[in-house]
C-alpha cells in the first residue's frame, strides 16, 4: 500500500489538516483580536482542508474495491 500514490497522498492531506489543526488549536490560548481572526481563518481552512481529505479517502477505497481490493 506504501507503494500507492494515491495512498501518499491521502496521508499527506490528513497530515495537513492535523498541522492546520493544531495551528489553530494553539491560537485559541492567546488573546487578542487577531489571534482570534486568525484561528478562525485556520479552523477554515482546516474545514477545506478535512473536505479535501474525505474525498480523497472516498477516491482511494472506491479505487481499491474496482482494482479487487490488491
Amino acid at each position: 500500500m506504501l507503494n500507492d500514490p494515491l495512498f501518499i497522498i491521502v496521508a499527506l492531506a490528513c497530515a495537513v489538516v492535523g498541522v492546520i489543526l493544531i495551528l489553530g488549536i494553539s491560537n485559541f490560548g492567546k488573546e487578542g483580536i487577531d489571534n482570534a481572526k486568525r484561528s478562525n481563518k485556520f479552523m477554515r481552512w482546516r474545514i477545506i482542508a478535512q473536505f479535501i481529505a474525505v474525498v480523497l479517502i472516498l477516491l482511494f477505497v472506491y479505487i481499491r474495491r474496482q482494482m479487487g481490493g490488491e
